[in-house]
């Protein structure tokens, strides 16, 4: 209409591209409404403006890095993380990359504690220090089978030597959410069946997400005996058995599942707590006990075969209860502390339901009210009848 009103016969690409970016109108409809109404598309505009903003999203998703900077003598990094949360370290290499009109650094060592993001579990954060400066480790990842560090400042000295830090806190609370993956995947298997198989997990110090394939949606009952299961696991205090370098055929011998997703080599290392024996390459807590408590926050379908369960443990597990007693405290007052607060609740419910009943009952007699009124107010006229009332 709007073209039309400017006596115009063709929709621009930028308007037609418009209508698709911003609206969801693929090109297809746009082309029909318009040859409905005598129209064109400049089609030829309209992809302009499509590679352009191919164009932007591209910058804004590329990633430019420089060249390698050598500092030391290239060796392969050696990981030090299973047994030590800090180290002497040096830096063997730098870059700077760009990203998303950011820069910062990838920093490579001769050895480090810092676990790099796989399996599920973030990278581990921490910083670099010496007596002279102290950078920031915001991130760790593996990259062409290299350990990189990411900082957001190059070290004033790349030569000089460095005590790795990680930060402790938050990989030991990430430790007690991966530990609970597993404990999580063997109650599974035990209470819905060993067609149970890991499809995807998420791990940080928040939480945990793990993704598994089931046929229906896990009914309450399901879920509380899995979560007193992991709970019971816990409590059982049972220690970590690791095996860093076990042969494949050996490792499948002890029954130990494979994680979603991950390539495994000749040797492996398999992760056991009890029952529970799986290929793992994160960082784990020495005993179930450490994990403190389990608590499964949300069950949902991820596709089709695909469910999810969210789940906190230890101090996020400890500020939910601690968040729940406050509510439950609140609503206690609300309802004047009364002596059995689950019957206080449903009695507030029936009796809302009667008084919207009710409410009902009062709008529907005043409708048929006014219905009556609004008939007695009608004038007649030649003709026809008429009617003039203002009404709230």
């Amino acid at each position: 209409l709007q073209v039309k009103a400017t006596q115009q016969t063709q929709i621009t690409g930028a308007a037609a591209f418009e209508l698709y970016d911003t609206y969801g109108f693929p090109l297809d409809l746009t082309s029909l409404i318009a040859r409905e109404n005598d129209l064109s598309i400049d089609e030829d505009g309209f992809l302009k403006e499509l590679e352009i903003q191919k164009d932007r999203s591209r910058a804004a998703t590329s990633i430019e890095t420089d060249d390698w900077m050598q500092v030391h003598t290239d060796v392969s990094t050696t990981f030090l993380g299973y047994d030590q949360q800090n180290a002497a370290v040096q830096i063997i290499k730098y870059r700077r990359v760009s990203q998303k009109g950011k820069a910062f650094f990838q920093l490579v060592l001769d050895q480090t504690p810092f676990y790099a993001e796989g399996g599920g579990q973030v990278g581990d954060s921490g910083f670099l220090a010496n007596n002279h400066e102290r950078i920031r480790i915001f991130d760790t990842k593996k990259e062409n089978n290299l350990i990189v560090h990411l900082a957001s400042e190059l070290p004033k000295d790349p030569k000089a030597a460095f005590t790795a830090q990680i930060d402790t806190q938050r990989q030991n609370d990430t430790a007690k959410n991966h530990s609970a993956t597993h404990l999580l995947h063997h109650a599974l298997r035990t209470v819905l069946g060993t067609h149970v198989e890991q499809k995807g997990s998420l791990v940080n110090e928040k939480g945990l997400r793990f993704d598994f394939s089931h046929f229906s949606k896990v009914t309450d009952e399901e879920l509380a005996q899995i979560e007193q299961m992991v709970n019971e696991a816990i409590a059982a205090n049972i220690a970590l058995h690791e095996h860093r370098a076990l042969e494949i055929e050996a490792a499948k011998a002890k029954g130990a599942m494979a994680l979603f997703g991950e390539k495994y080599g000749d040797k492996v290392r398999v992760i056991e707590f009890g029952a529970s024996v799986e290929l793992c390459g994160g960082i784990h807590v020495s005993n179930t006990a450490q994990i403190s408590v389990f608590k499964i926050v949300a069950e949902s379908a991820v596709a089709a075969g695909i469910r999810r369960i969210e789940a906190i443990t230890g101090p996020g597990a400890m500020s939910y209860f601690k968040d729940k007693a406050n509510q439950l405290e609140q609503i206690d007052a609300l309802l004047k502390k009364p002596k059995d607060l689950v019957k206080a609740v449903e009695e507030l419910q029936n009796k809302n339901i009667l008084l919207q009943k009710e409410l009902e009952r009062f709008a529907k007699m005043q409708a048929q009210q006014l219905k009556q009124q609004l008939k007695a107010e009608v004038q007649q006229k030649p003709g026809f009848n008429v009617l003039f009332k203002t009404l709230d």
